[in-house]
């Protein structure tokens, strides 16, 4: 299956999957609300914000498998997210991305080796994956590298038109 394929639900309790998206450069990041990370919702905000016009979307996916900090519910994650970050870009429920449980979606981007050459199993909140508008898999960024760092917004621009 393609990476749009498989079912998910919104953050609200909809179910949907990625096809909406298809045709999109995206970056899907497995986020957390009490992470020392966490403050990365600012620059991926601001990626939605630079990039959305021109066919690219953030996508973040709660985890709390990561030293449990991403506690709450649905609600309390939109609250967090909207009241703290100004986060706007699509949410999805939490899933786990590792282990036995791991949804799908994570099951094929975990195949994906970074830059150090780490593939496998999702190391650490806010590990990020940048997906062509073909679906492809197009490159994996550790959780330290920023939404701002010059390699993933080049990475980024790369996918999209002029």
């Amino acid at each position: 299956m393609a990476l749009y394929d498989y079912p998910i639900n919104t953050l609200s309790g909809d179910t949907t999957s990625l096809k909406e998206f298809e045709g999109k450069a995206l970056l899907l990041v497995n986020v957390a609300s009490q992470c020392g990370l966490t403050p990365q919702y600012t620059g991926l905000e601001a990626l939605q914000e630079k990039y959305a016009s021109r066919g690219f979307s953030v996508l973040g996916f709660p985890c709390n498998q990561f030293g449990e900090q991403e506690p709450g519910t649905a609600e309390e994650i939109a609250t967090f997210c909207s009241t703290n970050y100004g986060v706007t870009f699509p949410m999805f429920e939490k899933i786990d991305v590792n282990g036995e449980h791991r949804h799908p979606i994570y099951a094929e981007l975990e195949e994906v080796a970074d830059g150090e050459g780490h593939a496998g199993d999702i190391r650490w909140n806010f590990e990020k994956f940048l997906v062509g508008p073909d679906g492809a898999i197009v490159q994996r960024f550790s959780p330290v590298v920023t939404p701002e760092d010059p390699a993933l917004t080049e990475a980024i621009e790369q996918l999209l038109p002029a």
